[in-house]
């Protein structure tokens, strides 16, 4: 690996324009902006670095940029970004223009520079860095980047099924990954599913003078009525059968759960918090975030809320939720318990609207691509891995790996301030170089883990 390491070294500039050229492309999913650009870009640059042109996958949306190089061995390792990013907004809270990169202070800035495009050239860049030190490539290589994973990954379900063969690989590196405060490298085995759904309800044909409110019924209230249902002061949700399929933890998870780091005393102070919610802290407020769904409501709309008053009975109200799964939900089935729960509570005129839904994914720590992550995050940072089962955020890997029997674990060039959806996404430059590195390293590590030993295959 010493040469490959000085490779990276001496090429650090071009790596990092490369980096740079690709947050420049605005490529906003959300708005269709850039997503061409951003595509183009990537053939250029397959051409540059391996003289291999991808492939461009179609889906009912945007395309699946896939690529695959062949090594010694019958195992395949792949990777899965997303080549799409947040909107800039708000726009005049960015420090510099979004869409051009700024290095200061040893960080990078742009949009899409830790979510996702740095990991992405990151692993392109130490696939390059192997090949032109001369070194043949240990195991199977798949690239699959999506272009939709910021709006939910729509089409990416269909895109599994369809090229399931195709993406087929012994274990998968996921797209995100960060260190803490202190340095360390998060490794993450899994991600909790998604069941975002937005709640409404109508009233009059128009809104009214308030005055009416004495003998006409408001959707508004009714609306916090039902919201008042679905979780209690305790945290506890309250919809009948929500908790019954979640898969009991091992004790090899709750393990890891004892080595997680939460740096809760940074994360208070970061936010400007007394405390966490129910007061907790340690180990259950670790249980908590990591292996415990929610409830979330992300946003209440209906009525005036501008300046001043205006006396209004509103016509219509609407609520924006999400709910946070674990491995062994449905969120199908949440769904149904969902909509019998607000019937049973007198509210089936509350319609429901999903606006999208993953299962839960969490890969066994004994996989290989877990040990080979562990053994090379060990090695790249003076601290130990904090190891962390899942993440408490959603993605769409359960679909592209779990389903399919591809086991997955992540890490990457973020950081605990990459400011990722926010204004001022950033990444350190030397987590970025030694990002590539560490890949690199995987690669090799990756195909240990499948050589033979006293006891079988490790």
């Amino acid at each position: 690996m010493q040469d490959i390491e000085e490779f990276i070294e001496r090429n650090r500039e071009m790596y990092i324009k490369w980096l740079t050229d690709f947050c420049e492309i605005p490529s906003v999913a959300a708005q269709n902006r850039g997503m061409e650009e951003a595509v183009g870009y990537l053939d250029e640059l397959f051409e540059e670095a391996f003289s291999l042109k991808p492939e461009k996958l179609e889906t009912s949306g945007f395309p699946v940029v896939f690529a695959e190089m062949i090594g010694k061995s019958d195992k395949t390792l792949s990777f899965y970004n997303h080549y799409d990013v947040q909107p800039e907004d708000p726009v005049e809270l960015w420090e510099t223009p979004a869409f051009e990169p700024d290095i200061r202070n040893g960080k990078i800035f742009a949009r899409g520079v830790a979510d996702n495009k740095g990991n992405l050239i990151a692993r392109l860049a130490a696939l390059h860095a192997i090949q032109q030190c001369g070194e043949e490539l240990p195991v199977n290589i798949k690239f699959i980047f999506e272009g939709e994973e910021e709006i939910g990954s729509l089409n990416l379900p269909e895109f599994a099924k369809k090229y399931a063969d195709k993406i087929k690989s012994d274990g998968c590196v996921w797209e995100f990954g960060y260190r803490d405060a202190d340095g360390a490298v998060q490794v993450s085995l899994g991600v909790k599913g998604m069941l975002y759904v937005e709640l409404r309800l109508k009233g009059a044909n128009t809104d009214l003078h308030s005055a009416q409110a004495a003998i006409i019924e408001s959707p508004v209230w009714k609306l916090v009525w039902a919201l008042n249902t679905l979780k209690d002061a305790d945290e506890k949700i309250l919809i009948p059968g929500f908790y019954d399929d979640i898969e009991p933890v091992t004790a090899l998870e709750d393990q890891l759960l004892s080595q997680y780091r939460l740096e809760e005393e940074e994360i208070l102070k970061k936010l400007e918090l007394d405390k966490f919610v129910l007061d907790l802290e340690g180990t259950e407020l670790k249980r908590k975030h990591i292996f415990e769904p929610t409830c979330n409501i992300c946003g209440i709309s209906s009525g005036y809320t501008g300046e001043g008053t205006k006396t209004v009975l509103p016509s219509e109200a609407m609520a924006k939720l999400d709910f946070r799964l674990v491995p062994g939900q449905d969120p199908e089935k949440v769904l149904r318990q969902l909509r019998a729960h607000l019937d049973a509570q007198g509210f089936k005129d509350i319609a429901i609207q999903v606006t999208s839904s993953e299962r839960a994914a969490r890969s066994h720590p004994e996989e290989a691509i877990a040990g080979a992550m562990i053994a090379v995050a060990e090695k790249y940072s003076a601290k130990k891995p904090n190891i962390i089962p899942n993440t408490p955020g959603t993605g769409p890997m359960y679909e592209l790996c779990q389903a399919l029997g591809i086991p997955s674990a992540s890490f990457g060039v973020g950081n605990f301030q990459s400011n990722n959806h926010a204004p001022n996404e950033n990444i350190n430059v030397e987590d970025y170089i030694d990002g590539i590195k560490m890949i690199a390293a995987l690669v090799f590590e990756f195909s240990r883990q499948f050589e033979p030993s006293e006891g079988g295959v490790r």
